[in-house]
C-alpha cells in the first residue's frame, strides 16, 4: 500500500525514466498524483516515443527547473537506415527511401564511419524539425504539421560534445551522444544519414543523464507506484547543479536578501551563476559579478 503525504510543500525532483508511449505531461501528471503535490514540473520536454531520465521537481525545485532545461545531457539512440520519417522517427510516416550502407564493403571500413560521426562534433548548426514544440507565429510547428503545412526554419546552434559509435548492423546505427540543451537528436540521426550516404530515421531514444545525473538515479513508475514510502526517493534541491558554485551566507544576510538589500562580497575573485546556502539551506541562486550579487531568485 503507497503511503501517501497530504503535508505540503513537497519540495524537490524525482528522475523518473519514462516509459515508451507516454508524454512527458501525462507521465509528469501521474507522478504529481503519487506523491500529491501542489505544484510540479517536469526540466526537459521527452517525445512520448523516447524514454529515460524525465526529471520532475515539486515544489521549490520548480524554481530551478529551467536551469536544469539548460543543462548538458547524454543519450542513446538507434537510426533505422535507408528510409525517412516525416516526423524523423518512427512514429511517422515513411516519405523517402534510399540505398543502404554496404558495411562488408572493404571501401567503407568502421573507421570510415568514425570519421564521418568526428564530423558532428562540436558547434554544428541544427534546423528544428516541423515536428517539435518550437513556435512560428505563436503557433507551434507541430500543430502546423499535422496540418499539412511547412514553413521556413532558422537553423540553430547547438554544441555535440561527444558522439560514439556503440553498434552497427546492415541496415542500423546505434550512437551515444553528450550534447547541449537545444539538441535535436532526431534531426542528428537524420544529417549522420544523409553523411553516409543513405537517409535514416530513429527507431528507439533514451535519455541517460542530464543535469549531473546519472542513469543508475532514475526510478520506473512501477517502482513509485509499489514503493510504501515514496518520499524516500525525493532528491533535495540542495543537490540540483552540483557542478554550480556555493556561498554559505549567514540568517542575517538571507534576511537583507528577502529585503531587497545588498550584502557584502562573497568572493571578488567569482563571476557568474552560484548557488547561496543558508544552514545547510539551498535559499537562492543568484547571479554574481566579481562577488556581488547582481541579481537572485530566492526559493
Amino acid at each position: 500500500m503507497v503511503k501517501r503525504y497530504p503535508e505540503f510543500p513537497v519540495d524537490g525532483i524525482v528522475l523518473l525514466d519514462k516509459p515508451e508511449g507516454l508524454s512527458s505531461n501525462f507521465a509528469l501528471q501521474k507522478v504529481k498524483r503519487l506523491y500529491q503535490a501542489i505544484k510540479a514540473g517536469h526540466a526537459g520536454t521527452l517525445d512520448p516515443m523516447a524514454t529515460g531520465m524525465l526529471p520532475i521537481c515539486f515544489g521549490k525545485a520548480t524554481k530551478m527547473a529551467e536551469y536544469l532545461l539548460d543543462a548538458d545531457k547524454t543519450y542513446q539512440a538507434t537510426i533505422q537506415l535507408g528510409s525517412a520519417t516525416n516526423t524523423g522517427d518512427k512514429t511517422g510516416e515513411i516519405n523517402a527511401t534510399a540505398p543502404l550502407i554496404d558495411f562488408s564493403n572493404a571501401s567503407f571500413d568502421k573507421l570510415k564511419m568514425d570519421c564521418i560521426l568526428k564530423n558532428f562534433i562540436g558547434e554544428i548548426e541544427q534546423i528544428p524539425p516541423m515536428y517539435s514544440a518550437v513556435k512560428h507565429q505563436g503557433k507551434a510547428l507541430y500543430k502546423l504539421a499535422r496540418r499539412g503545412h511547412e514553413v521556413e526554419r532558422e537553423s540553430r546552434k547547438v554544441t555535440i560534445y561527444q558522439l560514439e559509435l556503440i553498434d552497427y548492423t546492415a541496415d542500423s546505427l546505434t550512437i551515444h551522444v553528450s550534447c547541449s540543451k537545444g539538441t535535436y537528436i532526431r534531426v542528428l540521426g537524420e544529417d549522420i544519414a544523409k553523411a553516409l550516404g543513405t537517409l535514416g530515421h530513429l527507431t528507439a531514444l533514451r535519455r541517460l543523464s542530464s543535469a549531473g545525473f546519472e542513469a543508475s538515479q532514475m526510478l520506473s513508475l512501477e517502482a513509485l507506484e509499489q514503493a510504501e514510502d515514496i518520499k524516500q526517493f525525493l532528491i533535495p534541491i540542495e543537490h540540483l547543479l552540483p557542478d554550480w558554485q556555493a556561498f554559505e551566507i549567514s540568517t542575517a544576510d538571507l534576511q537583507a536578501l528577502f529585503q531587497g538589500k545588498e550584502i557584502g562580497a562573497l568572493d571578488q575573485t567569482f563571476s557568474g551563476k552560484a548557488k547561496l546556502i543558508c544552514q545547510d539551506k539551498l535559499v537562492a541562486i543568484a547571479d554574481i559579478n566579481q562577488g556581488f550579487i547582481q541579481s537572485r531568485k530566492l526559493l
